[in-house]
């Protein structure tokens, strides 16, 4: 049976049998009460006035129940502060449950009550779920300290939470590990104290690499994010990292790609540029990008923002797959733009002509402001090739005999661009614009 019939029409009085099913003894009564409540609370309809009578029922054995009352918990705790407080003494009571589950689910819902009064009666199941026996309860402990720290910063510092965070950090089972590090690094960003959050040192980055094996995807995301903070002692130490880094690189998921990528770019600018390791760590950056590229839309966008970041740093790392950032014809404007910007980047004298040919046939399309830019990106190839700066400005010329207004517009500014950076060069053509 589907849930649709809980999102059927409110009926006149409706109200009124849902708070006598919530005080009735039947337990499956109560849990579809609670059911067609959070559904009406769904599609909008205010049903807050049956807040003590939801919350009378936090105390039942049945663990479904219990999630959807903490589920309309969280949704009107912050418009009945007063009645929320009526819950506190049933969050510390599961947080001693004998059953990890219902720990963990008292522990989550703690951190997702944004209500100042009640958090100070939280401090104690939260520290006591930071040293649980179960990893389940502690994983879902790191997070609650990220959103209490959100709610009451000072409180937070002054109960010694953030110790027991990186106490965390060293924890057995990587997924703690992880969620420990995702908690501080959102501290870090929130408090806007970067680094000191973290203190980290090579024990603990040998923790986290560790972990890094074990991990879910997100997790590993997130380890790679906080290793990306550490400055190693020396380039022996940097180079070790980027060894234990490196096979993040073929991971399916993107995010994992990058979080390697920034992690091993940062590593390298320790390393001797003329080392042969250093040269073929660039050469092992190549693959996964390219790869990306090959992604929906959305991640090839990400990827190409990223990989113009890299190449004003690295130039050299994708000079030889410039054919992977041509255009296609079913390429979403965004994509479009961003490869547009990385081709110029890449433009060399190996290159020049084939983009040079490239960059012609889009001058053709359909979308104005994409044959704009395609247009001022033949410019700029003359202007940083200077090799090739004449097969461009016939290139512009031949787009200036079409005859299409913007075209003509577009390479007329441009050829001024280029004549700047060539005097007494071109001035031959001005006949033909004129």
């Amino acid at each position: 049976m589907t849930d649709s019939k809980y999102f059927s029409t409110t009926k006149k009085g409706e109200i009124a049998e849902l708070k006598s099913e919530l005080h009735g003894d039947k337990r499956d009564k109560k849990r579809e009460a609670v059911k067609k409540i959070i559904a009406m609370m769904t599609v909008g309809k205010d049903v807050s006035s049956l807040f003590p009578d939801v919350i009378n029922c936090m105390q039942t054995p049945d663990i479904e129940l219990k999630k959807l009352v903490y589920l309309y918990l969280m949704n009107y705790a912050k418009t009945q502060p007063d009645m929320a407080i009526m819950a506190v003494n049933t969050f510390v009571r599961d947080c001693d449950d004998p059953n990890p589950l219902l720990r963990a689910l008292a522990v989550r819902t703690m951190g997702c009550i944004r209500v100042d009064k009640i958090t100070e009666y939280l401090c104690d199941p939260l520290r006591k779920c930071l040293k649980d026996t179960d990893p389940y309860v502690r994983k879902t402990a790191a997070v609650c300290v990220a959103k209490m720290y959100d709610i009451n910063a000072d409180m937070v510092e002054d109960q010694g939470f953030l110790e027991l965070l990186k106490e965390l950090l060293s924890d057995s089972n990587p997924m703690v590990v992880a969620n420990a590090a995702a908690a501080l690094a959102e501290i870090s960003d929130s408090s806007g104290k970067g680094m000191d959050s973290f203190e980290m040192n090579a024990t603990l980055v040998n923790k986290l690499l560790a972990a890094l094996n074990e991990c879910t995807e997100w997790g590993q995301t997130f380890i790679l994010d906080s290793l990306a903070l550490y400055q190693p002692a020396d380039d022996r130490e940097a180079k070790s990292i980027i060894e234990r880094v490196t096979p993040r690189l073929a991971h399916a998921n993107a995010a994992v790609v990058l979080s390697a990528v920034k992690v091993i770019i940062r590593l390298m600018s320790m390393l001797e540029e003329t080392s042969e390791f250093y040269e073929t760590m660039l050469k092992k950056l190549s693959p996964p990008m390219v790869t990306l590229l090959a992604g929906n839309p959305e991640i090839q966008y990400v990827a190409l923002r990223n990989i113009s970041l890299i190449l004003q740093k690295h130039p050299e790392v994708l000079r030889g797959d410039i054919k992977v950032f041509f255009v296609k014809y079913n390429d979403p404007i965004y994509v479009k733009l961003e490869k547009l910007a990385v081709i110029v980047r890449l433009c060399n004298d190996t290159n020049t002509r084939a983009i040079l040919t490239e960059l012609k046939e889009y001058a053709t399309e359909v979308d104005v402001d994409f044959v704009r830019r395609a247009v001022r990106a033949i410019g700029r190839c003359a202007i940083k090739v200077s090799g090739e700066a004449e097969r461009a400005v016939q290139t512009l010329l031949e787009l200036i005999e079409t005859k299409v207004n913007y075209v003509v517009q577009e390479a007329v500014v441009v050829i001024k661009d280029i004549f700047r950076k060539y005097p007494n060069k071109y001035e031959s053509i001005i006949s033909t614009l004129c």
